[in-house]
């Protein structure tokens, strides 16, 4: 029987100004194609602007498409509703409208769900069943690996972590890159670069950072006691400068045998957003496969 990894499916990153389509046969991505997503263009230019991306990769052998996009989904019907950054799309049938086009199953979930599923089948999530999947950028959201499978909540809204009420705020204005604007008027890229110089306020500014962060792990393991925590996004590649002041605000969880037993990896696939969305049409076809063997064994 074919290796699983060596059927060629399409992953999408549809983000708010660019959509990165890809094809991905064993393991990797060979062949992509960029298009900018239409500045304030209607729901019918975005549509058009995402096909023209899938048929740059598109071919007879592809058995499934994957979309990820930064916005709430059904995932059952493939509705994408009220993108942030895609004005005009307020409730789109994707998956009705792709599906007619191309003849072949199409996936959606969100862009967190996909960086956990494809760090499952791509990255550093490849030996764990429990694990969380955290991108900390410009907002902080997760996706959760449980039992080896993708939990997408019963309205694919599980692993928004950044929402929860925390201080005067939530979390995310405190433990992303909006903490360096929200608090300190700076850009965290610029904070950044002076850490890594040795500028001292820039350090204590992650270190500040860091207790935040710690404060909203511990909500994290409260909630969903994860083997690894999986860290994506442009934040995370900062991690040797707040990690020190996490590790402190870790001491005060109530179950200590938890931390010392609690792994943190950062994500180092450069292709992981197309890789993961790949990866949904990639769960459903294992999904199916097994399916299908239950049934002949009885």
């Amino acid at each position: 029987m074919k290796n699983l990894h060596d059927i060629s499916v399409i992953g999408v990153d549809l983000g708010g100004t660019k959509i990165l389509a890809g094809k991905v046969t064993a393991d990797r991505v060979v062949k992509q194609f960029k298009e900018l997503v239409p500045k304030q263009g209607t729901q019918d230019q975005v549509i058009e602007a995402l096909c023209n991306a899938i048929d740059q990769v598109f071919d007879s052998h592809i058995a499934g498409i994957g979309i990820g996009v930064p916005s709430v989904v059904d995932v059952e019907k493939g509705i994408v509703y009220d993108v942030q950054n895609i004005p005009s799309w307020k409730e789109v049938h994707l998956k009705e409208i792709l599906e007619s086009k191309y003849g072949v199953p199409v996936y959606l979930n969100n862009d967190a769900n996909c960086f956990a599923i494809g760090e499952k089948y791509f990255g550093k999530g490849k030996q764990y069943e429990n694990f969380v999947a955290l991108i900390v950028g410009t907002g902080m959201a997760a996706g959760l690996i449980i039992n080896g499978k993708l939990f997408n909540g019963a309205n694919c809204g599980a692993g928004e972590f950044g929402t929860i009420p925390y201080l005067e705020h939530n979390f995310e204005f405190y433990t992303s890159g909006q903490f360096f604007t929200n608090v300190y008027q700076v850009k965290g890229e610029d904070i950044f670069r002076l850490a890594q110089q040795g500028d001292q306020d820039a350090l204590k500014m992650f270190d500040e950072f860091g207790s935040h962060f710690g404060n909203a792990i511990k909500t994290i393991l409260y909630a969903v006691d994860p083997e690894v925590i999986i860290l994506g996004g442009s934040v995370s590649q900062t991690f040797p400068f707040f990690e020190k002041s996490m590790r402190k605000g870790l001491t005060s969880f109530a179950y200590q045998k938890t931390i010392t037993k609690l792994k943190f990896d950062i994500s180092t696939n450069p292709d992981i957003a197309v890789l993961g969305a790949a990866a949904l049409p990639l769960e459903a076809l294992n999904i199916q496969k097994t399916l299908a063997v239950n049934s002949l064994r009885s």
